[in-house]
């Protein structure tokens, strides 16, 4: 009984919501079509935008969630489509607007991969991991081969496999980050799509 005082409850409160935001639109649109209408007062408006606003922050994290998941899905994406030594180029070009340092983030994704490999699998030599630790990125791409002959076949592919690895473990944590926004909205009563909609709307993104 309990359970659907709670949902008849929650039911009100999404009508109350649906009710108040189609006023918000009904009214907009009678100023547009008659520029001389007489301006209704604001209150129901404040009210509105308290309302939208309460509505927006639900979708708050997820959307930042989401925007994140996407770019890092870019960035596989570029590392995967591109030779080693182009990484970082089309991704500085890509990602202009960011103040990043891609061949710093590279080189030290590679270090942890490459320190597994050493200390953990023990499938490679100490002089390796000392040798991408002591040069840039871009002058470990170009020379490791010429520096370690017998590891030249197999250079590209671990390379390849530790960004993989690394990116889609990042994918996958964003991807769970979602769902877990999701469902407190659902928990909230609400569906998360009107959410996002409302969300949008409130901070003028398209």
């Amino acid at each position: 009984m309990a359970d659907d005082s709670k949902k008849l409850y929650m039911e009100m409160q999404m009508d109350e919501l649906k009710a108040s935001l189609a006023m918000e639109d009904e009214d907009s649109t009678e100023e547009e079509n008659n520029p001389k209408a007489v301006k209704k007062k604001t209150p129901p408006k404040k009210n509105n935008n308290n309302k939208n606003a309460e509505v927006a922050k639900l979708y708050e994290d997820a959307f930042e969630y989401e925007e994140e998941l996407e770019a890092f899905e870019k960035e596989l994406e570029i590392i995967n489509s591109h030779q080693l030594k182009d990484i970082t180029k089309v991704l500085s070009q890509h990602f202009s607007d960011e103040d990043r340092n891609y061949e710093e983030e590279l080189k030290a994704v590679l270090i942890l991969g490459w320190t597994h490999l050493v200390e953990a699998e023990q499938t490679h030599p100490k002089e390796q991991l000392a040798f991408i630790q002591e040069n840039e990125f871009s002058k470990i791409i170009e020379t490791f081969s010429t520096n370690f002959p017998e590891y030249a076949n197999e250079f590209e592919a671990k390379v390849r496999e530790i960004f993989l690895k690394r990116w889609e473990t990042i994918i996958a944590i964003k991807k769970e980050h979602i769902e877990q926004e999701i469902e407190e909205i659902y928990i909230a009563g609400l569906k998360p799509s009107f959410v996002k909609r409302i969300y949008k709307q409130f901070h003028g993104i398209k």
